[in-house]
């Protein structure tokens, strides 16, 4: 078993990766001294899959767990379906010793981490991530929040889990579009912070595409170690932590507009992430040849690297994208890259750049 530290002081926490993990979900979360009684948050995909051997490990670590299933799919993060978890958990009677287990994709992370992080103004969660990209991204951080119809996670807090257990044998009934869009952020990564990572995801692509365990592990793992050094520096996206934005201002302007339904999150910050490389090209000097390899490694993986908008969804990405949290001042901040594994944030872009290199 693999095992990452996001360093936090008295709020560090381990995230474990493994296959088979989810049988040891109830010994894990003994060991955190967690009240006895716990609500599953899952979706309608996902708790059919994994749900009963959830509860079957809880059980036999001697909690009492109920299971609350909210639909799939971006929309679930509202208002709406934060209220219908508020009023199980009261009907059950759950209370501030009681926790929440997170057992889904990104969304139901989000989500579940809100409501844990409102409820009785706050209890204990663990992040049980059964995507790729919720392995590699979502589920590690602390970040948890839902949409508005204005714009995509507005209505959140940083709120840290208390444990982050990645079964990668949950990543085998993944859909292969969910799972190529996974790739998305683990391509990020590279671009970010480690050269040497983008390097192995050019040459390891195959295995990752099939899935191969020990690929996986790898890849998981060290995308995991980056994350948890910058959250470790900078919780709270005061700095440094804006980096792990690069490609999400355009990404999340595209879900916005397209009413969170037409383009899933890694598909989005596809398009995103070869924007900014080409936003990064212009303004910052990133290489061609490596805004190429950028390009080339997001075609190769099976996403989208440009979509064709006309004046009237332009000026609506644009609203969206003003409507953006890193926005400051009224300014539109973006994150760009001067060389592959090596990004600076806060970079003001004229917008009548942003149309080019979205219909390059």
């Amino acid at each position: 078993m693999r095992m990452v530290k996001v360093p936090l002081g008295t709020r560090s926490y381990n995230i474990l990766i493994d296959r088979n993990l989810l049988k040891s979900l109830g010994a894990e979360c003994a060991k955190l001294n967690l009240g006895q009684r716990c609500a599953i948050i899952s979706d309608s995909n996902v708790a059919p899959l994994f749900a009963k051997a959830a509860q079957r490990s809880l059980a036999k670590a001697g909690f009492d767990s109920v299971l609350i299933t909210v639909p799939a799919g971006e929309t679930a993060k509202s208002l709406k379906t934060v209220q219908l978890c508020y009023d199980q958990l009261a009907q059950h009677r759950l209370e501030r010793k009681s926790f929440i287990i997170a057992l889904g994709g990104g969304v139901v992370g989000d989500l579940a981490g809100f409501v844990a992080a409102t409820y009785l103004r706050g209890i204990p969660f663990v992040q049980v991530p059964t995507t790729l990209l919720a392995h590699v991204d979502s589920s590690v951080g602390g970040k948890v929040g839902i949409n508005l119809k204005a714009g995509k996670n507005l209505v959140g807090a940083f709120y840290q889990p208390r444990l982050v257990l990645c079964d990668l044998d949950t990543l085998k009934t993944l859909p292969e579009r969910e799972y190529r869009a996974g790739l998305a952020e683990v391509i990020k990564y590279g671009i970010i912070y480690d050269a040497s990572l983008f390097d192995q995801l050019e040459r390891d692509l195959p295995k990752l595409l099939k899935r191969n365990p020990k690929t996986l592990s790898d890849v998981i793992g060290r995308c995991c170690e980056i994350k948890a050094d910058v959250v470790g520096q900078d919780e709270t996206e005061s700095g440094l932590r804006a980096i792990l934005n690069f490609g999400h201002t355009i990404g999340h302007g595209l879900e916005a507009i397209s009413g969170y339904g037409k383009y899933l999150h890694g598909e989005a910050i596809s398009i995103g992430q070869v924007a900014a490389a080409k936003l990064s090209a212009q303004l910052l000097g990133l290489p061609e040849f490596e805004v190429i390899r950028i390009r080339d490694l997001f075609q190769r993986a099976g996403l989208p690297v440009q979509v064709k908008l006309n004046p009237a969804q332009l000026n609506r990405l644009l609203d969206a994208m003003k409507l953006d949290k890193k926005v400051s001042a009224g300014e539109i901040k973006f994150v760009l890259a001067r060389t592959i594994g090596k990004v600076e944030f806060g970079q003001k872009v004229p917008m009548n750049l942003i149309a080019p290199v979205l219909n390059f």
